[in-house]
């Protein structure tokens, strides 16, 4: 873990990211990035982290589906489950 200082800026608040959490995140200078808080704690994250996070979720599903097809349960597919669930 890294300490750093947080300092001025214009009239906001800036903290310098160190050089080996920069890396080690694939964090490169000007990038975007989200910030958020949650029970005071504060959250920074790399957009292109949420959607390669985002793309390795949807090909799961992908995957799982993909493998689900031909099952059955007592004869109700996973299909039809899937849909009655979607109805409440």
């Amino acid at each position: 873990m890294s300490r750093v200082i947080v300092g001025k800026w214009g009239k906001s608040l800036a903290i310098r990211v160190p050089l080996d959490v920069a890396r080690t995140s694939g964090l490169s200078n000007g990038e975007a990035v989200e910030v958020e808080t949650l029970d005071g704690d504060i959250f920074i994250r790399r957009r292109a982290a949420k959607a390669e996070a985002r793309r390795d979720a949807e090909a799961a599903a992908i995957e799982i589906i993909a493998g689900a097809k031909g099952h059955s349960l007592g004869g109700i597919s996973i299909r039809n489950l899937r849909d009655e669930g979607r109805r409440g």
